[in-house]
């Protein structure tokens, strides 16, 4: 059995009954629940239509998102999330940079690395590189004056806490952010790089071995050996090529908001929706969503 779930922008929630009862008749699913009017609703199936593309892309332009997983082990027990333009709106070293006066420099290369065009673990240096000499307090400012938190972050984790589950923050940034938005939004951990710094400002350079595409599929390993939880019953959260590895590992891998050639290569795609549709996703309905503590 497979579930059917249409999403919309919360700040529209514009999904029509009358929109989603054609959908279903096309189709023949089964009974319609509306996990939160307007926003998010789901129905079951018997195996996914030969249509399924075709209807993705139609609903896809008119601002919906359109999934279908498997009934069966939709919850799960943990929560991988990349940081940068997932669960923050921006990418720190980009910030940072725009602080350096090289902002547009580092920007294009940040860009061309998570659509997969360069090399994570050298692009990453290559950044870092162009920041030696900015002093560390400016970290305070970023993170005060330009960090933005994505929509649904604290109820993603709060909910999935509440829920008995365990919530990891991985990211290919740096831990003077991670550690901050870990705190902030509820994680019950993070990994991130470390940037060095020397006599108070920063070194140009980041401790090695850098967290990349390989170490975030090493976390996911380790967080599931360690709880002794079966890798199917992860749930991940990506934009960018290097989230990859991991989206694809886990039991349910979802493109956030992702980088065209990285949604191209993902299943679970979620383009209008904010952090609750990993959620609704997994079937909770509005009554059941909390807020972290």
């Amino acid at each position: 059995m497979q579930i059917v779930t249409l999403l919309a922008n919360p700040d529209r929630a514009n999904l029509s009954r009358t929109g989603v009862d054609t959908l279903r008749r096309a189709w023949g699913g089964g009974e319609v629940r509306w996990l939160d009017p307007g926003i998010a609703v789901e129905f079951p199936l018997e195996s996914v239509p030969s249509d399924f593309r075709a209807r993705w892309q139609e609903l896809q332009d008119q601002g919906f998102d359109l999934n279908i997983l498997p009934a069966e082990g939709r919850r799960k027990k943990v929560l991988l999330a990349d940081m940068d333009s997932t669960m923050i709106g921006q990418e720190c070293v980009d910030e940072l940079a725009a602080e350096a006066g090289v902002g547009p420099r580092v920007a294009e290369i940040t860009a061309r690395a998570m659509n997969g065009e360069l090399d994570f673990e050298g692009a990453l240096r290559e950044r870092v590189a162009l920041l030696a000499g900015l002093p560390a307090e400016v970290i305070h400012k970023v993170l005060a004056e330009r960090i933005t938190f994505t929509p649904g972050g604290r109820k993603l984790i709060g909910t999935m806490k509440t829920q008995g589950g365990y919530t990891v923050l991985v990211s290919g940034g740096f831990t003077a952010f991670s550690e901050a938005v870990a705190t902030y939004l509820g994680f019950d951990e993070n990994r991130a790089n470390v940037l060095l710094v020397e006599d108070g400002k920063l070194s140009g350079k980041v401790a090695e071995p850098i967290l990349g595409r390989a170490a975030k599929v090493a976390a996911l390993e380790a967080t599931c050996a360690r709880l002794g939880v079966a890798e199917d019953q992860v749930i991940a959260v990506g934009d960018g090529a290097n989230d990859l590895d991991m989206l694809h590992r886990a039991g349910c891998g979802v493109a956030l908001h992702a980088k065209p050639t990285v949604a191209a290569q993902c299943e679970v795609r979620v383009n209008h929706g904010d952090l609750t549709a990993l959620l609704y996703l997994q079937g909770y309905g509005r009554d059941e969503i909390v807020a972290a503590p």
